[in-house]
């Protein structure tokens, strides 16, 4: 086929970008690949690993070699405040905007911070996926457990959420100063599954209330909880982004990775192109490439789980999915009285927590 594109090229049948048009994509497309060819760059905003995402580039790169990657692997809420101040003070930004904060990434969104662009995959993509052909939902992560097996012995490992709060009560005296979750004050996702969590059960709060009575560590993020539960300082972790936790346990047998089976709460990196991006073409193949079934494919390589329901990768039975939905429910948790009356009562159920005999 290789050889056949290229004699092709040379009697003049086919252009450059056609011979790199994705199958079953328009025509229309080479127009968009050969302007992106003249941007030669795209530059991302993620917080997806930089080394997860090697291969991903590298595919991308294999596909357009003209255009180069410039990926700056930033926090979550570094990557809200830089595309806020890059537009303020008018500086050069990012091109495309890639973020598992999915209610900042709907904020900015929202304010305007974004471009519209109907994808060719979005037909592929489950509704929850895309909204307003701005904001599109990459992956699937499932948020989990984690335990440390040698502290946390089989018969005692939480399957449920009501599982957990057993365990942190029948198991206080043990497990004081020994279990970690995000601090939702500091942590952008820790606020967001804890919130979503609220949404899909009342008992979370009693829940939350045995956390508390441990006297918990909380991180700003997920590195430093899976770096302690490895260690043994930390039996048990809360709301962890499954991802990250898989990666670690596929070459750490101490860490245990629990979805659990009454409901697994799913997230979402969610892109959009920015609304001031200097290479919008290039932004666009990329981001077509990420939804693409070959850019799924790899990204479930590294445990980026697949948004698209035609790429092979685990998956949990879709009774036990609770998919956060891209789009405007998002802002809610951002509402300024909303979050400063969230994180007060947070913060009332630890000081209780602490005082508990």
């Amino acid at each position: 086929m290789r050889k056949l594109i290229l004699l092709m090229l040379a009697a003049g049948i086919v252009t450059p970008a056609a011979a790199q048009r994705p199958a079953g994509y328009p025509r229309s497309y080479d127009a968009l690949i050969a302007a992106a060819r003249a941007e030669r760059e795209v530059h991302v905003y993620g917080n997806a690993d930089a080394a997860a995402m090697q291969p991903v580039i590298a595919a991308f790169r294999r596909t357009y070699p003209a255009i180069a990657v410039r990926y700056d692997d930033l926090e979550s809420r570094d990557i809200y405040r830089r595309v806020v101040t890059d537009a303020a003070m008018r500086k050069p930004g990012p091109d495309l905007v890639w973020s598992s904060a999915m209610d900042l990434q709907a904020k900015l969104i929202n304010d305007g911070y974004a471009q519209p662009y109907l994808s060719p995959e979005k037909p592929a993509l489950p509704p929850t996926a895309v909204w307003k052909n701005m904001g599109y939902g990459v992956t699937a992560e499932p948020v989990a457990f984690v335990v440390n097996r040698r502290l946390i012995p089989p018969a005692l490992i939480p399957y449920t959420h009501e599982a957990f709060e057993r365990l942190l009560r029948d198991r206080r005296g043990a497990l004081t100063g020994k279990v970690a979750t995000y601090d939702p004050a500091q942590s952008n996702v820790g606020y967001l599954y804890l919130s979503e969590d609220h949404a899909i059960t009342r008992d979370t709060r009693s829940l939350v209330q045995a956390i508390a009575a441990t006297r918990p560590v909380l991180s700003r993020t997920t590195g430093p909880m899976l770096d302690a539960i490895a260690a043994g300082r930390i039996a048990v972790a809360y709301n962890v982004v499954g991802p990250y936790a898989l990666t670690r346990a596929r070459r750490d047998p101490r860490i245990g990775v629990i979805f659990p089976r009454d409901y697994t709460i799913i997230a979402s990196r969610v892109a959009f192109i920015a609304r001031d991006a200097r290479r919008p073409a290039a932004a666009r193949l990329f981001l077509d490439f990420l939804l693409s079934r070959p850019g799924q494919t790899l990204l479930a390589r590294e445990w980026l789980l697949p948004v698209r329901a035609d790429v092979r990768a685990p998956r949990l039975p879709r009774e036990r999915q609770r998919p956060i939905r891209v789009g405007p429910q998002l802002l809610v948790n951002l509402d300024t009285i909303t979050r400063r009356r969230f994180l007060a009562d947070w913060r009332a159920i630890l000081a209780e927590g602490a005082r508990t005999p």
